[in-house]
Parts: structure tokens; sequence; C-alpha cells
């Protein structure tokens, strides 16, 4: 017996190598386009909506409403005539001659919703219910070979089966109708396999289960290969026996390169189906080698690597093309989670395209896939069927480690046993919202709650949705203070924010407006464009894998930073460190820019370990105004740039002003009024406040005035005098520490330079913030040039993102999120301001800030009226500010104050018993126009 099987798997082994360049593969003909980058139009009639009642074309793949027809629904909407909405198609086809006595398949990746199908005007199968899975027909028997076909296509909007409503159309989201992704035939061998699932172990275990339709072949094959066609390892076989339908075939790898989302090695199998010595069908499969295992009460550890997931939710969503993708937006939006130095991503909240998988396979991204369910699930028998078509569909792609059922109530728990029998890898379950299964993904818990009750429970961390972004809320806005709790903390298994990208679709019934539904939609860290918020800058630096401990650069520096490496495969002497010194030109423009660069070499820092970098810098770094190191990975993608200041304000100050001048500064007193002239600068103050008034030069008014003017503290300002010291004329309030104990100062110089220096005491223990504020008619400013930190603006739990240098951008108007869309947005908090120039037409004003960590505060942003008031900042009065202590803002679903310790108010000591602690704001002014 041991001698006849010998000889049979010796004979099959011989067949696979000398005669797999004539078996069989799959064969397939697209009916539609493959995405919304390419269709193919087929007939079409609307029953309800705009342009309904008429036989027309539409390109397939599409949403229907995005073409022009039927009614934009949001999810919440409770339109009561929707359930009417539903689309005809035909579509004529040809099949080739050739494929008589084949299988043929035809299959729908994702049709919205209820789609029933007809073959020459006969039933292809029972009408397909649920819209996010691909499903399939055998029409063999309806076909006409090498003559022409009808396909028709009935797709309803809304589905008869309640559950698939509940599930799929109540949800927080667009809803849309038709079919949105590809519809192709496949042609199979009479007897061929009808499925392959793969598991794949870190260990080079490797199993697939191989489900055929047999009528006599007597043997599967297969051999793995490298995604170049290098052969790994040898064929490996198992006989079948004549009643078999489905075989498990196994071999061991020695030594493979493993998948991680750090390192996305991929290989390829086939697998052939033998009879009578010939190879009758081959199917060919990606695939990863990776382990992925849940210790309880500990983690989830990949490979054996104990990991933390930066991840983000993701819809398939494109403006133009509502749920119809393609692989070059799958492609982009990989890219964009990457460039985030994400490792995760979820499906939210429905299986995705097939090429999205294929992108997160190659490029290296955990992904969480999702059966539908908002807040309402698919009653079993659906939900059986759909988990089935989900499973079997996603179920080789290594970047699949979990498997969620619903989201936010929306489980059905009898699908739970589902997933656990058809899953050949075994993947997690969980329930997207709940602790279960040892893990809480609870969503939207406020830093004190969320971390404290995290820090205090047994099962392990993980919100599948936390800090939900609207607008410029949220995101970056208090993830520094839940990423260290969950970096440090040992249950966390890191978070997913919500969500990717804002959902605005273009309104073909309002002359292409972009419509996010108010608020409902415009959740996004970048904008349903893919424009880039500043909250994707701060994510960026916040999940960057390699951490920079905090320092100062001072004359001392030798070069040497320490690092933390948070990859959890990758070492840093993988990536590239490079730097750069730079020396930006000053307001006038008279001194050039200088930069001087170089390379260091990486050190040799493992996984999860700590180390120190040197840079080799020249001798004269001193002479430059800021370091930048950029850190690039093993697969050449910036991680970030850091940047340090070398030069402090009060250096840079010294540069710029000049305080002496070939004039003398002249002083005239009129009713209320001291009246100043210098150098062609002409100044008028309130005598009784101290307030600037107006300023010309020669040009005319310059349109800065009524400032300083504390907020959130006491302008009690009171008992001006003038004097002279020196050739300077200085302006100033007497102290009483009972009823003016804030002090203003004016300085002006014969230069025609202007000094101000006010000392103030912040009106409470809590204030949102701390500074001074002029008035500026905000349809005088042009643009604005500063020096500090740039080119977003920030907010006090949001500060990390940006970069020192010099940087200039015209005057917006732009509500993040809201078109028009102009990035980086104008309006808000600056920080680390050196000086700016206020650029109006014709000339401008250049204010100088001698101190560290000031905020230059232009304007009041504007945002929607639909905002909610949990993430609407507060901002100071007037129009130019310049601040010492800013607000932050909040997200959709909490309060700044709730985002964590950073987006608390700032906290000041009370003046009556810590008087030393009064602050002190100094600014220098150029009105000269210059």
């Amino acid at each position: 017996m041991k001698l006849i099987c010998s000889r049979f798997l010796f004979w099959i082994l011989f067949v696979f190598v000398v005669c797999q360049l004539n078996a069989q593969e799959t064969q397939k003909l697209y009916l539609s386009g493959t995405g919304n980058d390419q269709t193919v139009q087929w007939q079409f009639y609307c029953t309800e909506g705009r342009n309904s009642g008429k036989w027309t074309t539409i390109p397939v793949p599409s949403n229907w409403e995005l073409q022009g027809f039927g009614k934009y629904n949001y999810g919440f909407n409770k339109d009561a005539n929707r359930g009417k909405e539903k689309g005809l198609y035909k579509y004529d086809f040809k099949v080739p001659a050739a494929w008589k006595g084949k299988k043929i398949n035809i299959v729908f990746e994702g049709s919205m919703t209820d789609t029933e199908v007809k073959i020459n005007g006969k039933s292809a199968g029972p009408v397909h219910q649920g819209s996010y899975y691909a499903f399939r027909y055998d029409i063999s028997d309806l076909l006409k070979y090498g003559a022409t076909n009808r396909l028709e296509a009935t797709v309803a909007k809304h589905s008869e089966n309640e559950s698939v409503n509940q599930a799929e159309r109540r949800g927080d989201f667009w809803i849309f109708g038709g079919i949105f992704r590809p519809v192709y035939l496949e042609a199979l061998p009479e007897q061929h396999i009808e499925r392959v699932a793969l598991d794949a172990k870190a260990n080079g275990a490797f199993k697939a289960n191989v489900w055929v339709a047999n009528k006599g072949a007597n043997g599967v094959s297969a051999q793995i290969y490298t995604l170049d066609g290098q052969k790994v390892g040898a064929p490996f076989t198992s006989r079948l026996n004549v009643q078999d339908t489905i075989i498990q075939i196994a071999t061991t790898v020695a030594s493979p390169q493993l998948w991680t989302s750090e390192t996305p090695n991929l290989y390829r199998v086939e697998v052939s189906l033998l009879q009578n010595g010939k190879l009758v069908h081959t199917v060919s499969k990606r695939f990863g080698f990776r382990t992925i295992e849940v210790k309880e009460r500990d983690g989830v550890y990949v490979n054996g690597v104990k990991v933390k997931f930066k991840g983000v939710n993701r819809h398939s969503f494109w403006p133009t093309s509502g749920r119809t993708m393609s692989k070059k937006l799958s492609i982009l939006d990989v890219n964009i989670i990457k460039d985030m130095n994400m490792n995760a991503v979820r499906m939210s909240h429905y299986p995705p395209d097939d090429h999205f998988l294929d992108v997160c396979d190659s490029l290296g991204l955990f992904v969480l896939d999702e059966l539908a369910g908002w807040h309402g699930n698919y009653d079993t028998p659906t939900g059986t069927r759909l988990a089935k078509q989900l499973i079997a569909h996603d179920e080789n792609h290594p970047s699949v480690i979990f498997w969620i059922n619903g989201n936010e109530g929306g489980h059905n728990y009898d699908l739970d046993a589902v997933f656990d029998a058809h899953d050949i890898q075994g993947r997690p379950v969980i329930h997207a919202w709940e602790d279960f299964r040892g893990f809480d993904t609870q969503h939207y818990r406020e830093f004190d709650y969320g971390i404290g009750n995290y820090m205090h429970g047994h099962s392990i961390v993980m919100p599948t949705e936390f800090l939900h972004g609207m607008y410029d809320g949220g995101h970056g806005a208090g993830l520094e203070d839940y990423w260290e709790k969950m970096w440090q903390y040992p249950l966390s298994a890191g978070g997913f924010l919500w969500d990717f990208a804002d959902a605005g679709v273009v309104r073909t019934d309002k002359n292409g407006e972009l419509d996010t539904d108010g608020n409902h939609a415009a959740d996004g860290i970048v904008g349903s464009y893919r424009e880039k918020e500043g909250s994707f800058f701060t994510i960026k630096e916040v999940w960057s894998p390699v951490y920079f401990a905090y320092r100062e650069i001072t004359p001392s520096f030798d070069g040497t930073f320490e690092l933390e490496n948070r990859y959890h495969f990758t070492n840093l002497n993988q990536c590239v460190f490079t730097w750069k010194l730079a020396k930006v030109a000053d307001p006038s423009g008279k001194k050039a820019a200088v930069e001087k660069t170089g390379n260091t070499t990486a050190p040799a820092i493992k996984p999860l370990e700590k180390g120190m970098l040197k840079l080799s810098l020249p001798d004269d770094w001193l002479q430059y105004d800021f370091l930048y190191v950029t850190v690039t990975d093993p697969h050449k993608r910036e991680l970030f740039t850091w940047s340090w200041p070398i030069s402090k304000p009060k250096q840079i100050a010294e540069g710029i002003i000049a305080t002496d001048g070939p004039g003398t500064v002249n002083i005239s007193e009129k009713d209320s009024l001291y009246n100043v002239s210098s150098n062609g600068i002409q100044l008028v103050f309130n005598k009784r406040t101290g307030v600037l008034q107006q300023v010309q030069n020669e040009k005319g008014v310059l349109p800065l005035s009524n400032g300083p003017i504390v907020e959130q503290g006491m302008n009690n300002f009171a008992g001006f005098s003038h004097r002279f010291d020196g050739k300077n004329l200085v302006i100033e309030s007497a102290f009483d520490k009972k009823n003016s104990y804030n002090t203003m100062q004016w300085t002006v110089y014969p230069s025609g330079w202007v000094k101000l220096k006010v000392t103030y005491f912040p009106g409470a223990y809590f204030t949102d913030f701390a500074g001074v504020n002029f008035s500026f008619p905000e349809k005088e400013i042009k643009s604005v040039q500063w020096m500090g930190c740039g080119p977003y603006r920030v907010w006090k739990n949001r500060m990390k993102g940006n970069n020192f240098g010099l940087w200039q951008k015209a005057y917006n108007n732009t509500s993040t999120g809201e078109p028009p869309i102009v990035y980086p947005e104008f309006k808000g908090y600056h920080s680390n301001l050196y000086w700016c120039k206020l650029i109006t037409t014709g000339q401008s004003i250049t204010v100088v800030a001698p101190q560290e960590d000031v905020f230059l505060r232009l304007f009041t942003p504007r945002f929607g009226d639909d905002t909610y008031k949990n993430m609407t900042p507060v901002f100071p009065s007037g129009d130019i500010s310049f601040m010492q202590g800013i607000s932050g803002i909040g997200t959709k679903t909490q309060k700044t104050e709730t985002t964590g310790p950073m987006g608390m108010k700032n906290i000041y000591y009370d003046y009556e018993k810590e008087p030393k602690r009064a602050k002190e704001l100094v600014l220098f002014f150029d009105f000269s126009g210059r």
C-alpha cells in the first residue's frame, strides 16, 4: 500500500512539474468597468426621483445618485418614499463559443442592495440581499455561446428585508443605490477548484483547504513562489478521492520572510487540480506568512511580538462617485494612511473593495474587516449568508487580522459562531463599541474616564473609534495625551480614530455643491479629495515610530538626541537619518537664507528599545537659526522632519530692531490724547487707557489700532505719564497694587520703531487664554509672513506637527472641512512667534517678539452653524492677538477639557499670593510699511 501511494504521489509531482504550463486558469470577462476610472455604459431606468421614468444609459460601476438619478439620502433620512427607488439595468454581451462546456459564473462584487438578475429573460437565482458582499450565480445553462446575451438586473436601493435596512441603510453615512462595484463573468473548467482558503503561519507551517467540483479528479498539487517567480520549496500534493469536495494540503517552508505592517512580504501559491495525469485547473493566490495571537488580559501578538495599533476608520468613498472606487484610489488612500505613520485601518462599516485589501497586503496595513451593522443587525439567516460571503472573499489577505461583527449595537451574536467555524485562520472576532471576548472597544471615552477605566479593567483595550473628528476638532487634538497613555499601558492595544476622510458628496442636484450633510460627514483627517488638514501632520509626528525625547538646543549641545524605537519589527539602523541647518531671511529680505545639510549614521536601536542618535554637525552650527532632522523608513517613506530652534527670539530680535535714528521723537498733548511723531511715523495714544488709537506713515493710516487689550484679565492701566529716556520717549502707567496692578509701557525710538511692554496678571486661576489683542479690519489683510512654527495653526491640545521656519500664506476664510477649501487655514493661533509681517495693500506692519513661547492669533476662524458646542473653541476679542496662553479645541463627542490634560484651561498663580508671577509681554513694532 505504501508503495502504491508513493508511486501515485511521484506521478502527481511529475505531472505538476512537466505540465503546469498547460493548466487551465480561470478566465474572466468584465461586463462592467473595473472602477470609477474605467466604466461601461449600460441601459438604465430609474423608477423614482431625478431623471426617472425613462430609459437612458448609466456608467457601471457607479452609484446612480452621482449620475443624476434618484434622490440623495443620508442614513438618518426618514424619507417615506425611499423604499420605492429602484434601478433597472440592461446590458448585451457575447460569450465566446469556446466557453461552451465550462462552468460560467456571473459575479457582482457589490450592488445596493436587493438585486434580481436575469439572463436572457430567465432568473439567474434568488434575489441577493446585502450591499457590500460579492455574490455569484451559475448561468452556464442560461447562456447563448458565440452569440449575444442580455443581462437584466433590478436593484432596489432599500431592501425588502428590514434587517438589511437596519444593518446597512440606517447608518450615519450616505446611502446610495446602484451596481457600484464591478460585474464580470468567470469561466471554469467542468472540473475545477471552487475556493482556496489559506493559513500560513510565522513558523513556516502552511495549509490550505481546497474546495473542488469533482467529477473524477484524483489529485491536488501546489507550489509556493516568491512574487518574482522563484520557487519556494518543492511541490506538495494530496490525493483526492472521487467523493471528495474539499481537501486539505500542507507543507512547511523553512525561514519564510514574514508579513507585518512594517515588512509586507508576500508570496504566491499555485494550487492545481489533476485528473488522469492532466492539470485541469489552476488557481493562484497571494498570501503572507504571519501569526496572529490574542493573549487574554495581555494583548495582540503578531509573529510573537506584542503590537499596538495606530489606526483609522475608513469609508469607501469618493466625492464624485460615492462608494464606487478604483485601484488607483485604494493606492492613494493607503499611502496617505501610511504617511501618517499609521499601521492599521478599520473597515467602517462594511467590507471594502478587493483592491483595497490588495494594497493593504502589499504596502502593509493591519485591517479590521467588518460585517455591516450600525445600531441594527442582520437577521440570522441573512447574516449567516453574508458572513460566509465576506469570509470567502477576504480570507486570504494577510492584512485582515480581525473580523468585526457589527458596530455600535449592530451585533447578531448568532453570527460569531459563523466566523469561528468558517475562517481557516481562526481570526479574533470583536464587537465594535462593546466589551466582548476580552476586548474593550468602547467608543469615545473621555480621557479621565477612558484612560482611568482602561487602567483599572482587565480586558485588552482597543477602542475601535476614539477622538471623533469634526471640522478641525478631534484627531490631532488630544491625541498626544491619549497615545502616551496607550503606549505605556500594558493592556492597551492602541485604537482607531474616527475617521479618515470627509464624506463630501458632489450634489448633481445642487450645481455640484460638495455636501457633507451638515456636520454628519465632515469627520475626516483629510478632506473629501484628500486635502491634508493640520491634524494630518500632528498625527504623523505623534505616531512616528521614531520618538525623540524632549530636549533643548543650547550652546553646550553636542549633537546627541535620545531616541525610542517605537517600531515593532524594524531596527532603526534600517532607516535613513539626515540633518539640515537653516538660517532664514529677515523681514526686510536683505539677509538671504542659508542652508547646510548632511547625513548621519543611523543608530542600531532594536524595536521597542531606546538609544542615542549622534549628529556630526559643523563647527559653525550655532550661527544658524534652526536644526532639522528627517528620518526616512526602509521603504523610503518620510516618517517626519523634526525641528529645533538654535537662535532664540531675543537673538533674532536684536538683529532686526533698529532704535537709533537721525531725527527726534516729538510728543504733544491734546484733550485725552498723546500725539507722537518719529521718523515719519505718527502715533496717537489714549492718555487715560494707554491704548494705541491710530498709527500712520507717509503712505497713509495703518489698520492696527485699539490695543493692547488684556484678555481675560483686568485692563486697569491708569495714571499714564510720559518722559524721555535719552532720545527715547517713554509713555507708561503707574503701578498700584490694589487698583492698577497691571502696567503698560510704550517706548518710541528715533528710528520710528515702537516697543510695548505689558505686565499683567491673568484674571483667574483657570483661563482660556492669556495675552493682548488689537483691532485690525479683516478686509485690510492680504497675507502674513512669519518666523516661527508653521504653516498650520495650533490649539493648546494640538501643538505638534509643524516645523520652525519662515512661512507665508495668503488670506483665506476657510472653515476646515467646508468648501471652499484652502489649506493651511489662515485664521487661528500660530505658535513660537519670532516676528510677523502683516501685509496689507501696498505696505505692511512688522511685529517682533523677543520672548519665547508667544502665539500669533490671526482673527477668529469661521465655524459652521451646525458645529457642536463641544468642539467650538473660544477666542479673544479683537482681531490680531499676541498670546502667552491659548485655548484648545474639542471633538464631536468631547469638550476640550475632557480630551486630556493638554485640553484643560491654562492655570496661573493668584497675583496677590504670588506677586512675582505676573506675566510680561514685550513686542516691537515697525510701522514704516516696508
